[in-house]
């Protein structure tokens, strides 16, 4: 027995790369050479942090109380903290495991059934220290450590994904309150500038002077105006709201910096390869499910193996406790087990068939966010390009329209036109006053959706501000002990 035992140990430490079940391999992913759009001004920012180009300070710190406070990182912290603490569960299984155990009791057996002579009263002292340790002949263990620790390095990358997204929202959603701002200084003038024409042409038709269907159609801009200012107040309200939960706060206000008209135009980034959306982080995130994947096809398959373990156990026995320590009251055993499959009605196949299965699953999704992502910043590109392009079309409209009614109402002061000319005139201008800022908000944001789409090192830059708060530094030092381990 003692030299099965040994054949075993030794089994178990030469055979350290033995796994059953496929290794990783990456999968070939065809990226473009060039986007589809080539922005022509460009600066090599992809890997800083883009926000203070905008140049606004307070952006800046809601970004940067955003990264500190805001639950969904805590959340994603918290869950990384529980897959550490799964990989070193799983990861134990490679040591013996060691327990103790202790029992005492007294027995008074019936003096009527108990032979003559014999004693009747009976002590049982015991306690014992037992071993079990598996060995991972067939790698097991590894295979489960393996996609552990890959569910590990998934997390942490959702953890940045949802850093990235943080980051973009906050400043999107402050582009956003700024460009609603200047809508909303728009219309409070615009309605300012038309109750002085509805008061001044109230005058006129009670002296006689116009007829009331031109007073109506003056108290109809009027209104119109009015009706704008309540609405663009709620959509401020809102974008407020949702600016307070990103920084992990209640629904409050927001402190405002530079007007919309004020913050510097980001650039595009630079020379930036397609291929670099592979560090994106839901990018690597669906390459470690695949990699977890992968390897519990391992464990599957390891099904079709006996598991050998070596037992052991050691203590001391006796019938009395006041020689339970003596030399002649210990007790030892040692011994082996196999234990494996001889029949399960066809089991093991269908969890190996199961776990090929959602390997095949993974692929297809890990794919799938390769071909999201080229998408992404194929459409964030052609929107902010376009988007400036149409940007300059308005402005040089709202200053055609300008004009427009500076004109309108010359003509009406000088007899040569009716006052429905210049109603038109100042109709037209509001509304393109008000497009005009949103094409703009729209520039800013699509500058925002690039880097976002596109990822780079920005992302980690982010994630060490969170890190000051959310996540211990011990850990964070163990999350990059176990990102060692990625798969090349």
């Amino acid at each position: 027995m003692k030299r099965v035992l040994t054949f075993l140990l030794c089994l178990s430490l030469t055979l350290p790369g033995c796994a059953v079940g496929p290794d990783y391999e990456p999968p070939f992913v065809d990226f473009p050479e060039t986007w589809r759009i080539s922005p022509e001004v460009s600066a090599d920012t992809a890997n800083t942090e883009w926000w203070e180009q905008f140049q606004d300070p307070v952006l800046n710190d809601l970004i940067h109380t955003a990264l500190l406070e805001n639950k969904d990182i805590r959340i994603a912290a918290a869950r990384m903290e529980q897959f550490m603490a799964q990989v070193d569960i799983t990861r134990s299984g490679f040591y013996p495991q060691v327990g103790y155990g202790a029992s005492g009791s007294r027995d008074q057996a019936s003096k009527n059934i108990v032979p003559q002579g014999v004693e009747s009263l009976t002590e049982t002292w015991q306690a014992t220290l037992n071993v079990g340790w598996e060995l991972d002949v067939w790698g097991r263990l590894r295979r489960a450590t393996e996609a552990a620790k890959a569910d590990l390095l998934a997390a942490e990358e959702g953890r940045r994904t949802i850093i990235l997204s943080l980051v973009s929202s906050v400043a999107a959603g402050y582009i956003t309150l700024r460009g609603l701002d200047a809508q909303l200084v728009i219309a409070r003038e615009t309605v300012q500038s038309r109750r002085e024409s509805l008061d001044l042409f109230s005058l006129q038709f009670d002296g006689g002077v116009i007829s009331e269907i031109t007073l109506a159609q003056v108290r109809s801009e009027y209104e119109q105006a009015v009706a704008a200012v309540p609405e663009i107040e709620s959509q401020i309200a809102q974008t407020e709201n949702l600016l307070s939960i990103l920084l992990g706060r209640k629904p409050d206000s927001i402190h405002r910096g530079l007007p919309i008209n004020k913050l510097t135009l980001a650039s595009v980034p630079a020379d930036i390869p397609s291929d670099i959306l592979a560090r994106r982080p839901d990018i690597l995130q669906a390459e470690q499910n695949l990699i977890a994947a992968n390897a519990l096809i391992g464990v599957a398959k390891a099904e079709y193996f006996p598991r050998i373990s070596l037992t052991g156990l050691a203590g001391v026995a006796s019938g009395d406790l006041s020689t339970l320590l003596e030399t002649d009251s210990q007790v030892w055993s040692i011994g082996g087990d196999v234990v494996g499959a001889i029949f399960t009605g066809g089991a093991i196949t269908a969890g190996v068939r199961q776990s090929e299965a959602y390997y095949k699953e993974l692929l297809s999704r890990y794919q799938q966010a390769i071909l999201s992502a080229l998408r992404e910043v194929e459409d964030a590109l052609v929107a902010t390009l376009k988007a400036r392009e149409k940007l300059q079309a308005q402005l040089r409209r709202v200053k055609a329209l300008d004009d427009y009614a500076s004109l309108a109402k010359l003509r009406y002061d000088n007899g040569y036109s009716s006052y429905i000319e210049v109603l038109d005139a100042q109709r037209s201008l509001f509304d393109s006053e008000l497009n005009a800022v949103q094409t703009q908000t729209d520039v800013l944001v699509g500058m925002i959706n690039t880097y976002k789409a596109m990822g780079g090192g920005w992302a980690a830059l982010a994630e060490e501000t969170a890190d000051t708060v959310d996540f211990p530094s011990q850990q964070k030092n163990d999350s990059k002990t176990e990102s060692s381990g990625k798969a090349k």
